[in-house]
C-alpha cells in the first residue's frame, strides 16, 4: 500500500507545492510526540546518578507502562468544553511541549491553506466576472455585424427593424457565425450602435456620439479598441501600422474628429479565439483549485487520525477535524458554481450547445501509457543493434573507409547518413529529458504550452528515435550490399535520397498517423523561428532555437545533401563542386550564422514586448558574440595566418565565457551568492547536490570543443570526418544535458510565483485606460 505522503507528492500541483499542507513535517512532529510519550513511560531509576544513565534493552512490560502513563496523563489533563461546545486549547497549555508544537504547526498550516485558497478563489472569481463582460461585448458586436450584413444585403428594400441583442442567452453560436465572410463588413461600424452595445455592459466612454448629441456638441466615435496580439507577421505589420496611424490621428482625435479603431469581422474572430482560450484556462484553474482543496482536506484528516492514535486524544482530533471542515477552503462552493457556469457559457457560445464538444475542450483526456509502445521500442532497439553490427562487419570487409584519390564513401554518402544520426541522437536525448522531467514533476507541458492530450511522452520519443535509426541503419546496410554487388552507382547513390524523401513526406503528411499533432507543431515552431522577429516569441520557440544553435553541423549536412541530390551537374562535375565552390562557402557561412541570428532577433522582439528589459539585450549580445567568433573561425579556416589565429582565440574565448556565464547564472540560476547551497541556488529538485557540481564541470568542458578547430591536427580524410561527427555529437549531448536544468529553473520560477495557469490576454479595453 502506497503511503499517503508519496501519494500526495504524486498528485499535488507542482507550481503550488509550497502552498500545500506540509504533511511530512507534521508527521515528524507526531513522531516526536510518540517518542516523548515513550520516554515519559519509562520507570525512574533508584539512584540520582544512575537516573542519568541511558536505558538499554526492551521489556515486555513497556507497552503496559506506556498505556498506564497515557491514561494517567488523560486523567490529569481533562479536555474542557467552552460555551459553544468546542474544545479549548488546553492541549496547548499541556506540559507536553511536543503536543504544543504540533498544534501550533497545524494551525499555521491551516492558515496557510486558507489564505492561499481565498486568494486564488478571489482571483478566479474576478477573472470570471471580467470574462462575463468580455463575452457580452463580443455577443453584442457580433450581433451588430450580423445586422449590418443583413442591412447591406437589403439596402434596396425598407430597413428591417433590428432585433434585440442576444446577450449571454443568444441562441447563435460563435462557431457557427465565425465562418461567415462578408467583405462589406470590413468597414467601421455605426458609432451609436457600438456605444449602445458596450454601455449596456458597463463600458463608458468620454465624448461619445450619443453624449455629444444630447449636449449639442460635436459627435465623436467611441474610444474603444480590440487588442489582438501581434503573434504573426501580418498582425505585427498591422500593429505597427496602427500605431503610426494613431500617432498621426492624435491631433484630429483631440478635436473630436477622429474615427477611433476600426472594428471588423476578422478582429472579432480573433477576439473570439482569445476569449475561448481564456475560458479554457479559467476552467483549468478552477479544476486545480478543487484538487488543491480535496488533497489538503485528505491530508488534514489523515494527520489528525495519526495524532489521535499516537496521543490517545481522539476528542481533540475530532474537534480540530470539525474546525478544518468548517474552514473556507472546504465549505465554500464558489469554485464549483463558477465551474458550472463556465461549462454552461462555453457550451452555449463555443460548442454549438454540444456538451461532448465542451468536455473535449475543457477536460481533454490524458493519454495512457501503452505497453505496445514499450514493446515496439524494445523491438526497434534490438533491430538497430543487429543491423549496426552487420553494417560494421560489411564496412570493414568492403574497405569503404579507406582514403583514395577520388571522393570516398566517407565524403559523399556518409555525411547524408550522419545528418540522420545526429537528428536521431537529439530526439533520444529529448526523450531522456521527458523521462527526467516527469520523474521530477517538472511541468514541461505547461511551460511549453503543449496540449497534454497530444504531447509526446518519453516512450513516444524513444519509439521515434529507435524506428528512425533502425530505418537509417537498414538503408546503410542495403547501400553497402548493393555497392559490393556491383550495382550501378547511379542506383546505389539514390538510396539516401529515397530515405530523405521518405522522412520529408512523413513529416508533412496530412494524414493523422505517426504523431501528426507533434509533427505539425514542430513545423509551426520552425516557421516561427525562421521568420523571427515577426512572430510572437513563446517559450517553446526560443527553446527550439537554442537547440538549432547546437545543430549547426546537421544544418551543414543538410546543405551538402541538397547539393548532392539537387545539383544537376553533380554526376558530371567533380566532388569539389559541393565543397569548394565560392557559392558553397558563402552558403556555409550563412548557415553557421542563421541559428544565432534567429535567436538574437527573438531576444530583440522580447525586449520590445516585455517592457524593454535589458536582460534580453544582454542575451542577444551573447548570440552576437557567438556570430563574431564563428566568423573569425571561418576566416581562419580560409586564411590560416597567426593574426587570424589570435583573433579566433580572443573572440572564441570571450564568447565562451559569455555563454558559460549565461548558462550558469541566467539559464540555470546557479552561483547565487546568498544561496544556502554553495555555488548553486536555494531550491533544488535533485536531492544529490553533487550532480549539479558535476553538471557544471561537464558543461564547462563541452563548451570548449571549439579548441579542436584551431589545433590543426594532422588527420586523414576519414579521421577528420569521424572527429567532426564526434564533436557534433558531444555538442548535442551538452544541449540535452542543458535542457534539464533550463526547465528546472523555469519550473522553480513558476512555482515561486504560484503560476500554474496561463494568463490569456483579453481583447476589449478602452483607449483611455492606456494612461
Amino acid at each position: 500500500m502506497v503511503k499517503f505522503s508519496r501519494e500526495l507528492e504524486a498528485q499535488l500541483i507542482p507550481e503550488w507545492k509550497d502552498a500545500f499542507v506540509n504533511y511530512r513535517q507534521l508527521k515528524k512532529h507526531i513522531k516526536k510526540i510518540k517518542l516523548s510519550l515513550l520516554r515519559s513511560s519509562l520507570p525512574p531509576s533508584d539512584g540520582g546518578a544512575a537516573s542519568a544513565l541511558p536505558r538499554y534493552g526492551f521489556s515486555l512490560l513497556d507497552p503496559l507502562r506506556a498505556l498506564a502513563a497515557r491514561l494517567s496523563t488523560r486523567r490529569d489533563q481533562p479536555l474542557q468544553m467552552d460555551e459553544e461546545g468546542m474544545y479549548k486549547d488546553d492541549l496547548v497549555r499541556s506540559r507536553d511541549d511536543e503536543v504544543k508544537e504540533f498544534l501550533e504547526k497545524l494551525d499555521e498550516e491551516l492558515d496557510k491553506v486558507e489564505n492561499f485558497y481565498q486568494t486564488k478563489e478571489n482571483e478566479f472569481c474576478e477573472r470570471g466576472e471580467i470574462l462575463r463582460k468580455q463575452i457580452q461585448i463580443l455577443v453584442d458586436l457580433k450581433q451588430i455585424l450580423h445586422e449590418h450584413r443583413l442591412h447591406r444585403q437589403r439596402s434596396s428594400s425598407s430597413p428591417t427593424p433590428s432585433s434585440a441583442a442576444g446577450g449571454l442567452n443568444s441562441p447563435s453560436s460563435f462557431s457557427e457565425s465565425a465562418g461567415e465572410t462578408d467583405p462589406s463588413s470590413e468597414g467601421p461600424l455605426v458609432a451609436d450602435e457600438v456605444i449602445a452595445a458596450l454601455e449596456r455592459n458597463g463600458v463608458s466612454f468620454i465624448g461619445s456620439a450619443r453624449t455629444k448629441a444630447k449636449k449639442g456638441g460635436k459627435p465623436r466615435m467611441a474610444a474603444m479598441r480590440i487588442d489582438i496580439p501581434a503573434t504573426t507577421p501580418g498582425r505585427t505589420i498591422s500593429a505597427v501600422t496602427s500605431i503610426i496611424w494613431e500617432d498621426l490621428a492624435n491631433g484630429s482625435r483631440r478635436d473630436g474628429s477622429g474615427g477611433g479603431d476600426r472594428i471588423n469581422r476578422k478582429k472579432i474572430q480573433c477576439a473570439e479565439k482569445m476569449i475561448r482560450g481564456a475560458f479554457v484556462e479559467l476552467y483549468r484553474g478552477l479544476g486545480l483549485l478543487k484538487t488543491y482543496s480535496s488533497l489538503n482536506m485528505t491530508a488534514f484528516r489523515k494527520i489528525l487520525k495519526k495524532f489521535g492514535k499516537v496521543s490517545n486524544q481522539q476528542e481533540a482530533s475530532e474537534w480540530f477535524l470539525k474546525k478544518v471542515k468548517r474552514s473556507h477552503f472546504v465549505s465554500s462552493d464558489k469554485v464549483v458554481k463558477l465551474a458550472d457556469e463556465v461549462e454552461s457559457i462555453f457550451t452555449r457560445h463555443f460548442a454549438s450547445n454540444d456538451r461532448k464538444k465542451t468536455m473535449k475542450f475543457l477536460r481533454p483526456q490524458q493519454p495512457k501509457d501503452s505497453h505496445m509502445i514499450t514493446f515496439l521500442v524494445g523491438l526497434f532497439t534490438g533491430s538497430f543493434v543487429t543491423l549496426f553490427s552487420v553494417y560494421a562487419i560489411l564496412a570493414h570487409l568492403s574497405g569503404i573507409f579507406s582514403s583514395t584519390t577520388e571522393a570516398g564513401y566517407v565524403e559523399t554518402v556518409y555525411p547524408v547518413f550522419s545528418m540522420f544520426a545526429l537528428l536521431s541522437l537529439h530526439i533520444f536525448l529529448y526523450g531522456c529529458n521527458l523521462f527526467m522531467w516527469r520523474g521530477t514533476r517538472i511541468n514541461h507541458n505547461f511551460i511549453f504550452e503543449f496540449n497534454p492530450s497530444t504531447a509526446l511522452k518519453h516512450r513516444d520519443a524513444f519509439l521515434i528515435c529507435t524506428s528512425f535509426m533502425t530505418t537509417v541503419i537498414g538503408a546503410m546496410v542495403i547501400h553497402l550490399l548493393l555497392r559490393s554487388a556491383g550495382v550501378s552507382s547511379q542506383h546505389v547513390e539514390s538510396i539516401p535520397g529515397v530515405l530523405l524523401l521518405l522522412f520529408t513526406g512523413l513529416l508533412i503528411c496530412p494524414i493523422n498517423i505517426f504523431y501528426r499533432p507533434t509533427r505539425y507543431s514542430f513545423l509551426r515552431v520552425i516557421r516561427n523561428i525562421m521568420f523571427s522577429p515577426f512572430y510572437k516569441v513563446l517559450m517553446v520557440d526560443f527553446f527550439m532555437a537554442d537547440q538549432l544553435t547546437s545543430q549547426i553541423p546537421l544544418l551543414r549536412h543538410m546543405e551538402f545533401t541538397a547539393c548532392y541530390f539537387m545539383a544537376g551537374g553533380f554526376r558530371i562535375h567533380p566532388y569539389e563542386t559541393c565543397t569548394r565552390s565560392q557559392q558553397y562557402k558563402l552558403l556555409a557561412y550563412v548557415i553557421s550564422f542563421l541559428p544565432y541570428y534567429w535567436r538574437a532577433m527573438q531576444c530583440a522582439r522580447r525586449f520590445i514586448e516585455e517592457g524593454y528589459d535589458a536582460n534580453h539585450l544582454a542575451n542577444a549580445g551573447k548570440y552576437v558574440s557567438a556570430m563574431l567568433a564563428a566568423a573569425a573561425r571561418w576566416k581562419y579556416a580560409v586564411e590560416p595566418t597567426p593574426l587570424w589565429l589570435a583573433v579566433v582565440i580572443i573572440s572564441s574565448t570571450a564568447a565562451t565565457f559569455y555563454q558559460l556565464y549565461w548558462d550558469f547564472v541566467k539559464d540555470w540560476g546557479f552561483f547565487d551568492p546568498n544561496s544556502k547551497n554553495i555555488w548553486l541556488r536555494d531550491e533544488l529538485i535533485l536531492k544529490n547536490k553533487c550532480i549539479y557540481y558535476v553538471s557544471i564541470a561537464l558543461n564547462f568542458v563541452l563548451r570548449l570543443a571549439w579548441i579542436e578547430s584551431v589545433m590543426r591536427f594532422n588527420l586523414g580524410r576519414v579521421e577528420h570526418r569521424l572527429v567532426d561527427f564526434l564533436l557534433a555529437s558531444l555538442e548535442i549531448i551538452r544541449r540535452g544535458h542543458w535542457n534539464f536544468y533550463r526547465l528546472e529553473n523555469e519550473h522553480l520560477n513558476n512555482a515561486g510565483k504560484f503560476r500554474a495557469v496561463k494568463n490569456v490576454p483579453l481583447p476589449f479595453r478602452e483607449l483611455d485606460s492606456d494612461g
